[in-house]
């Protein structure tokens, strides 16, 4: 397992199985033609339970998971990865 955590305070652990997935690839591939492709990603990578722990994480006051945020969370976590860095 690999663990890591962003520059927010957000930790995470991830399953290096899951990023050496082409159906992951496939995912953030589709990701420049349909932007809302990052729900599958992230789900793939984090797993539904850490997925909802980012989403809180990250929420803001009124109760909304602000896009800007969720999208630099995952990315600052892909970054951290040479699995999806290289890909």
């Amino acid at each position: 397992m690999i663990n890591g955590k962003t520059t927010s305070g957000f930790e995470y652990t991830l399953d290096p199985d899951k990023l050496n997935d082409y159906e992951l690839l496939e995912k953030i591939g589709e990701m420049e033609e349909n932007p809302f492709a990052l729900t599958n990603v992230v789900n793939m990578v984090l797993g539904k339970e850490q997925a909802k722990k980012l989403k809180d994480h990250i929420r803001s006051k009124n109760g909304t998971v602000p896009i800007e945020k969720m999208t630099t969370e995952i990315t600052e976590i892909f970054n951290t990865q040479p699995q999806i860095k290289n890909s």
